[in-house]
């Protein structure tokens, strides 16, 4: 088991400028990054009665083509864990690499999976980072994706007009997840941060709700971790997954320190709280793809 270089969110690595951040001090990341000052930041309140319902939503359907990815990377890295989903011939396309099309996206248009991510409380009252009338969920997972079609990478991809694309699930808790069972059984691990493995099957579909439940908003944000970049178009899925909550126990067993050092004085080093708070809405319209 491998120890990682800590990074953010899209692979972004803020150590290369030496620049620390963390939860506890969501409110000074402007002053690192300065894009967390945008007008149009994630995540955000959705108010399902202000939500218009645009049909042209549903003119082509939202299309997520995911296949069972091989060996794939899973890491903690002290913030929240991540998933890095490998094709056979590494982030080439081929025609069963994960991507997303449809929707709200451009036409004839393909958005890469490039990795999965969560974020949870210590409790089950909170956790998730949007809000649906201002009530929180235990946890949200995000599928983050790039364009592919007009972009070479995702860093190229960052930033830019309709680069990055993020589904985000909403999760609660009731019976076992048997997808993310894959992920839960390893977690422990993944104790540590810096901690990688390798799970040799993962199929991002099953992270997906039921067809018949895949109502969603959207809207134009951010990513929710530094740099915090804009241009981001969020797809929300309506109706949660469901965890047991000895798999939601297993996420906030881990830990924010390395192996061997010593936490950071007055904390528990436990990971959780790992979301930034809801921003303003400002001037942006959130879209629904149901009535």
């Amino acid at each position: 088991m491998a120890d990682y270089n800590t990074t953010g969110e899209c692979g972004y690595n803020p150590e290369k400028g030496n620049l620390e951040w963390g939860y506890d001090q969501g409110v000074e990341w402007g002053l690192l990054f300065p894009q967390a000052n945008g007008e149009y930041q994630s995540p955000i309140n959705l108010n399902s009665r202000e939500a218009l319902y645009d049909p042209v939503l549903l003119e082509v359907k939202l299309e997520p083509s995911y296949a069972v990815c091989r060996d794939s990377e899973v890491i903690n890295d002290g913030r929240t864990v991540h998933v890095l989903p490998k094709s056979k011939s590494g982030y080439t396309l081929t025609p069963t690499t994960p991507v997303v099309t449809g929707g709200p996206l451009p036409r004839q248009q393909e958005f890469q999976l490039h990795e999965v991510c969560f974020h949870w409380g210590r409790e089950n009252q909170r956790g998730s980072e949007h809000t649906v009338n201002f009530k929180a969920f235990p946890m949200e997972l995000h599928l983050i994706h790039w364009n592919s079609t007009v972009y070479s990478n995702i860093d190229e991809a960052l930033g830019r007009r309709q680069g990055i694309v993020i589904i985000a699930l909403f999760v609660k808790i009731g019976q076992e997840h048997l997808g993310l069972r894959a992920l839960t059984d390893i977690l422990p691990d993944l104790q540590y941060k810096g901690k990688t493995k390798t799970i040799h099957f993962f199929n991002p579909n099953t992270l997906l709700p039921d067809p018949l439940l895949r109502d969603y908003w959207v809207y134009e944000g951010s990513l929710t971790m530094p740099p915090c970049s804009e241009n981001v178009t969020w797809i929300l899925y309506r109706y949660p997954l469901t965890v047991s909550q000895q798999q939601m126990d297993e996420f906030r067993r881990l830990r924010t320190h390395r192996k061997g050092e010593e936490p950071v004085e007055g904390s528990d080093s436990l990971l959780g709280d790992n979301f930034r708070p809801t921003q303003p809405l400002s001037d942006r319209v959130v879209r629904a793809a149901f009535r």
